[in-house]
């Protein structure tokens, strides 16, 4: 959430970026009324102790004491009921956004930054991930859909493999310090090249927390065990964001980097008919995350050094792709900055989101707590997070991009080490 002083100071600016949000500037409002109608009750009540506790430290229990006694039973209430409403509001109110975020509506005023690599020409009419990932055996949709519905697949045999491979070649670079040295020399002389943590985190997660991390909602996207009031994470850094919550890490522990491999679940409501062939769009899929805990004047760059990452792995894989700068209208509410990555998809003909990198600044921290002591003086760190690898979406780029005229598929050089072969055949 953001800092209440700052809304109170820069209240016309929160409410331009509230609408390029695509939120109602209204709230920005309703949360300053909110916050004054409290702030009154707060004097009020302070007033109304201090003099109860005068008249007990002089000894004269008296009617007067019953009168405040009555007061505050009356008042208290009405701050506490001021205070949830105050506080569901400031938790509406998105983020602000960077200066080099464009501003648009929605995905159409994307801005492209960069692009790398080079669509591959086929001499014949190239496949999509479906039937190649069913005539070599590799993905089951119609035995996924008895068993368990709709918008589920086995992944088998080679699929398997190339998961796991891709999973030790993401975690091979994230926790060797050399390979990050290089990769952090991009963004700046001397930036941290402290390696990542890995962890394996819960894929339930409180709603009090998904909350806090301000990724509960939309509450129709989010797979809910009423009888554990529990939810499903939609993502790794779902539970690896709160790891510090209500702690305060000390200034020479930053920054503090995991890399999560989790399953993730999501309901994708709203999209039926859209992406839902094969695995592009599924409920339930395989994700490596990055997350990591800053000072605040290196949250940026360590945004920077996290798409660094994703660069680094998929040119690796030599799979081409573009870096988009996500707008306001596209964005979601928690982040700061957003950037993606778009893979080239031959079976679509067109390029589509592999990656994300979120900056969150101190939006998430505030709400969980989670701070660093700088020179004595303590305040919020800033949180990133950002995708290594969506596995199935991966998969489709590397089904595609390497496929071959006698419906094979080469696999990426880089990753032949874990698979144990060249080309995957029938």
């Amino acid at each position: 959430m953001l800092d209440i002083n700052y809304i109170r100071e820069n209240k016309e600016e929160v409410k331009k970026g509230v609408a390029a949000k695509q939120f109602d500037a209204k709230i920005v409002d309703n949360v300053l009324a909110l916050d004054e109608k409290r702030r009154k009750l707060i004097l009020e009540i302070e007033e109304i102790r201090a003099k109860r506790n005068k008249i007990a430290k002089e000894g004269k229990a008296s009617d007067e004491g019953k009168k405040i006694k009555e007061e505050l039973k009356d008042l208290e209430p009405k701050l506490s009921e001021v205070e949830k409403e105050y506080n569901q509001i400031l938790y509406q109110i998105p983020n602000t956004f960077s200066k080099d975020t464009p501003v648009g509506k929605d995905e159409s005023e994307n801005k492209v930054i960069r692009k790398w690599g080079e669509p591959p020409k086929f001499d014949f009419e190239a496949k999509d991930h479906v039937e190649l990932g069913e005539s070599l055996g590799l993905i089951d949709i119609d035995s996924a859909s008895k068993i368990s519905g709709t918008r589920f697949a086995y992944l088998k045999g080679d699929a398997v493999l190339l998961e796991f491979a891709l999973v030790q070649f993401a975690l091979g670079i994230l926790t060797d310090e050399k390979i990050l040295k290089e990769i952090a020399g991009k963004v700046g002389k001397g930036y941290s090249s402290k390696t990542f943590i890995p962890v394996v985190p819960p894929v339930f997660i409180r709603e009090d927390v998904f909350e806090k991390m301000a990724r509960l909602n939309p509450k129709e996207e989010r797979y809910y065990i009423p009888t554990d009031n529990l939810y499903l994470i939609g993502s790794a850094e779902h539970t690896l964001g709160p790891l510090h919550m209500n702690q305060v890490l000390s200034e020479k522990d930053l920054p503090v980097r995991y890399v999560g491999f989790s399953t993730a679940f999501r309901r994708e409501a709203g999209s039926y008919g859209k992406d839902t062939k094969g695995i592009l769009r599924v409920h339930q899929f395989d994700k490596i995350e990055m997350e990591s805990f800053t000072n605040s004047k290196d949250s940026v760059d360590e945004q920077n050094f996290f798409v660094a990452i994703q660069e680094y792995l998929m040119q690796k894989l030599e799979i081409p792709y573009q870096v988009v700068a996500i707008c306001t209208g596209d964005m979601g509410g928690p982040d700061f900055r957003q950037i993606d990555i778009e893979s080239w998809l031959p079976g679509q003909n067109k390029y589509r989101e592999t990656h994300t990198s979120d900056l969150m600044t101190d939006y998430q921290s505030r709400r969980l707590g989670t701070k660093v002591q700088i020179k004595g003086v303590t305040e919020y760190v800033h949180m990133n997070d950002a995708t290594a690898f969506a596995i199935g979406r991966t998969i489709i780029a590397i089904l595609e991009n390497y496929q071959q005229k006698d419906g094979s598929v080469i696999v990426p050089e880089v990753l032949r080490k874990w698979v144990g072969k060249d080309t995957i055949k029938k």
